[in-house]
């Protein structure tokens, strides 16, 4: 396992979109970080500039002590010791799972005594040693990709690069391969970068999750703090499906511009500095932060109203769609929490409020 630094990383197409702007990044040994982010983000670009697929325009990459990009050097991808799961499976139809797995330790030059000891180990480890006999037109999709995953750990590796490699399988094997993937990097102590659509997959995953935007990263952040304290709208509306809010910002009180919508500061969680004044602002609310309740005979004058457009039933609660004059929330309501019906309208209450000082992040579409 091996740190892994990015400085000062750009990376240009030839059309002139700039892929990756100004990337700075340490990654420790043996840490687990996801790079998450809507289309066009970057991520794939930074693993693939990491990988050595792309030549960066400005900037350099260390693996370990080994300077692999910039500086008028370029290592090579074949030559950068890193292991990668792509993902499609991405194995080789004409070998057997052993035949493809022992690949890379053959061009290591290996002895047969030690490579048959590795790959029956790493196969053991993925479950897939007794099939290592099989060609891949026998296998599972599951199965394929385990090959795969085996065949990028199987000659250690300095660090292994995951790109959407578990995107292609169906729930529940997507779930039980994520699980056994987080063991096993654990346990070998592999330093590893994933790329994912996924960002429940991302939060679950990773021991830091690198948030990006348009070639930059915008939040570099713990699974619990990117949730609890996004560094802005984008972070918050992107990864928590948070609803954003325009409004401005006076006397350490945020006034939404819907005057149908009432914020009380006690529920405001992080804010601009109080001293600010008159300043556009947007207000973030994620689903699990808002409440709903019935609406009573004698309902305070400063409640927010809405009416319930959809109700679905999920695994551990229900969605809710609440529109009100100015947009629409989604809602996310815990087992034993009120469920109301579609048309019903109620009381909305905010309970987490973040207020950032960036109105210009929310100009552009967010897509998971």
């Amino acid at each position: 396992m091996a740190k892994l630094t990015l400085s000062d990383l750009e990376h240009v197409y030839p059309n002139g979109h700039r892929g990756l702007i100004d990337i700075n990044l340490q990654i420790q040994p043996g840490e687990f970080i996801t790079l998450v982010g809507p289309s066009g983000s970057g991520k794939t670009t930074l693993l693939r500039t990491l990988a050595g697929f792309f030549q960066p325009s400005a900037g350099s990459i260390n693996i370990g002590d080994t300077l692999v990009a910039g500086d008028k050097t370029w290592v090579s991808p074949e030559r950068r010791d890193l292991g990668m799961v792509f993902q499609e499976h991405a194995v080789w139809p004409h070998m057997t799972v052993f035949q493809n797995v022992s690949y890379p330790l053959k061009r290591k030059r290996f002895a047969a005594a030690d490579i048959a000891q590795h790959v029956t180990a790493v196969l053991e480890d993925v479950g897939m040693a007794e099939h290592m006999k099989k060609k891949p037109t026998a296998l599972s999709g599951g199965q394929r990709q385990r090959v795969a995953l085996a065949r990028a750990m199987v000659a250690q590796p300095q660090a292994l690069l995951l790109d959407e490699a578990l995107s292609a399988l169906d729930e529940p094997l997507r779930a039980r391969l994520r699980q056994q993937l987080r063991r096993l990097t654990m346990e070998e102590g592999l330093t590893t970068v994933h790329v994912t659509h996924d960002r429940s997959e991302a939060l679950a995953l990773a021991d830091r999750v690198i948030v990006l935007n348009r070639g930059r990263i915008v939040q570099d952040a713990s699974p619990a703090e990117i949730l609890t304290k996004p560094a802005n709208s984008f972070v918050a509306a992107f990864m928590s499906d948070a609803a954003v809010l325009q409004g401005s910002w006076t006397n350490g009180t945020f006034y939404p511009d819907d005057k149908g919508l009432y914020i009380q500061p006690d529920a405001l969680a992080s804010q601009p500095q109080r001293e600010i004044t008159g300043v556009r602002c947007v207000a973030t609310v994620a689903p699990e932060d808002i409440r709903l309740e019935t609406i009573g005979a004698h309902q305070p004058a400063d409640t927010t109203v809405g009416t319930v457009t959809s109700v679905l039933a999920v695994r551990f609660g229900t969605e809710l769609t609440v529109t009100w004059s100015g947009g629409e929330f989604e809602v996310y309501a815990p087992v034993g929490a009120m469920i109301p019906k579609i048309s019903d309208r109620v009381a909305v209450h905010f309970d987490r409020v973040h207020v950032f000082q960036d109105s210009a992040m929310t100009t552009h579409a967010v897509h998971a």
